[in-house]
């Protein structure tokens, strides 16, 4: 019999399955429905959403809290430490808001509490669907005390910045508000997040008559943690910043390696 989290998961792909592999027409077709369901602010069937979609997001969030609590607090501790001090280091006028230097600085924190620890980047290049970019965030390679091998976490320092939307209606500012100020946990849980998000950011743009961009879609934000064009490997080093160039001249990726024998995080 499949566990709780399994079928939330199932019923999940279920709800968002278009994101996976959507066409063109799934597309027009699904832009024609919004077009035509466009509900009132005061509709029922628009407050409902919007309340399924918190509960639905507190439900995940609360699944997420259950795993990689030690972790978690130690990367709290460390962001603390680091933000107390002058921490950038590539002289930009608002060094207190790198994020490029504080990311740095955290995969040292950990590499130096015994934490296996690779700072990566994801990098595709430009399709007919979507724009190229590149994405950096940190893996942790970790076990958990019940579990022999070797876990993998994400650490997102600005999850709540990937949603951000201007314009957006305020329910999706609500939505945003509950999202943690940095993510540490399983890829399942940020996966699941980044369905919720981008399905709530497409129906807030749609009630503002906003246009609806392929970078908000679901299938692209996955990408940005995807570790797509790379592969991060962890061994014993000084912890200092080094880069690989791959067998394509336009990738690359760059690894902060922490101690060998991954940590416990539970």
């Amino acid at each position: 019999m499949d566990s709780l989290e399994e079928k939330m998961f199932m019923f999940m792909d279920e709800q968002y399955n278009y994101y996976s592999n959507e066409s063109e027409l799934h597309r027009s077709v699904e832009d024609l429905w919004w077009e035509n369901n466009s509900d009132s602010d005061d509709s029922p069937e628009r407050n409902l959403y919007w309340e399924s979609q918190v509960a639905l997001l507190q439900e995940i969030l609360e699944r997420y809290h259950l795993s990689g609590s030690k972790l978690r607090g130690e990367v709290g501790r460390i962001i603390k430490e680091i933000k107390a001090s002058d921490f950038c280091s590539c002289l930009k006028p608002y060094s207190s808001d790198c994020t490029t230097c504080l990311r740095r600085r955290v995969v040292t924190g950990l590499c130096d509490r015994g934490f296996s620890t690779n700072l990566c980047i994801s990098k595709w290049g430009t399709t007919k669907k979507f724009p190229g970019g590149c994405h950096e965030y940190i893996e942790v390679i970790a076990s958990t005390s019940t579990r022999k091998k070797q876990i993998h976490f994400l650490i997102e320092l600005e999850l709540r910045e990937q949603f951000q939307i201007a314009k957006a209606c305020e329910n999706y500012h609500k939505l945003v508000s509950c999202l943690p100020e940095f993510y540490v946990g399983k890829p399942e849980y940020l996966t699941a997040i980044v369905r919720v998000m981008c399905n709530a950011a497409k129906k807030s743009m749609k009630e503002k008559k906003m246009h609806v961009g392929p970078w908000r879609k679901s299938s692209f934000m996955q990408m940005k943690w995807s570790g797509f064009n790379q592969t991060c490997n962890s061994k014993k080093s000084s912890g200092t910043l080094t880069t690989y160039p791959l067998a394509q001249p336009s990738e690359s990726y760059l690894r902060i390696s922490g101690a060998p024998t991954p940590v416990v995080v539970t």
